[in-house]
């Protein structure tokens, strides 16, 4: 539940802030007439992303059981190397992220109400099917269904609630702080959800050593306790994981966890040492490193 709730956290506040600076550019340039066709473009990514999010459930549960493995595993690998991929490019892109926004939302009023729709659908729905796919894999990875689609549902409510709070300016947010600390945690919910996919091609006989496990505590180890279920949702730990899925999580995580972070200090360095920048104007959501303060 808490790993789902952090993907759709962390997601969904993503397209809080996309939404927000779009209907914040389109309120302050006196334009606001143009803001049907663009509720009309997130609307059609959010439907999307959800009819997506089915086709996957839906369409995997007629396959044999080989079929769902295979399915289960190239779809998990495909996720975090997306997942992987957004963490990197919002920690590189953020700062000229409303520059970029408001460059496409003009290209677009120019063309009119149906390129305006479709700017927003691309800009909300990338975020959107991105999320429907990681959820899904993680949920295939827990094997539950009812507390990681609950968990889901509240990080994605949590994100809207706190992405409508900044656009307001009702509270002081550091989002450099909140996407390094967040996309750290999605780094090793992927690297978990990565090994499981590995698993099941392991299962589905594509990829050998089914049978060659690195451990085997379950002896001891209780999977249905409150700490089994804690590390399998975070973690996705296994009492009995094979040596494949054991080398697979420490080679995904370690690099990519030592590329992020050194990222991270050579972005705090070099604003140690340029002057300070100036927070978002009212209204408007800030995706730089800055605090936004509250009106």
């Amino acid at each position: 539940m808490f790993s789902n709730f952090l993907i759709g956290l962390r997601e969904g506040l993503e397209a809080a802030l996309v939404v927000g600076i779009l209907v914040a550019y389109l309120v302050k340039t006196g334009r606001r007439d143009k803001l049907t066709p663009l509720w009309i473009g997130v609307g059609f990514a959010i439907a999307v992303s959800l009819a997506f999010g089915a086709v996957l459930t839906y369409g995997s549960s007629t396959m044999t059981f080989e079929a769902q493995e295979a399915f289960g595993g190239f779809m998990s690998i495909l996720a975090v190397g997306f997942v992987t991929w957004m963490v990197f490019w919002m920690k590189k892109t953020a700062r000229s992220l409303k520059g970029e926004l408001h460059e496409k939302l003009d290209h677009a009023l120019a063309l009119g109400p149906i390129a305006l729709a479709a700017t927003a659908t691309i800009a909300v729905g990338r975020e959107g099917l991105e999320t429907a796919l990681f959820l899904w894999t993680n949920i295939q990875a827990t094997g539950d269904t009812a507390a990681p689609i609950l968990g889901a549902v509240l990080g994605l409510a949590a994100a809207v609630v706190l992405g409508y709070l900044i656009y307001r300016q009702a509270i002081a947010i550091n989002l450099s702080k909140f996407f390094t600390i967040t996309g750290a945690l999605l780094i090793v919910v992927a690297a978990g959800v990565l090994a499981y996919g590995f698993h099941d091609l392991q299962e589905a006989g594509v990829l050998p050593g089914l049978n060659t496990t690195a451990y085997d505590i379950s002896s001891w180890y209780s999977a249905s306790s409150w700490y089994g279920t804690l590390f399998k949702g975070i973690f996705n730990f296994s009492p009995n994981p094979t040596v494949l899925e054991v080398v697979v999580w420490f080679a995904y995580l370690v690099p990519t966890m030592f590329l992020f972070f050194r990222g991270t200090r050579s972005k705090a360095a070099a604003s140690a040492s340029a002057p300070a920048r100036a927070v978002a104007s009212p209204g408007e959501p800030s995706t730089t490193s800055t605090t936004i303060a509250a009106s």
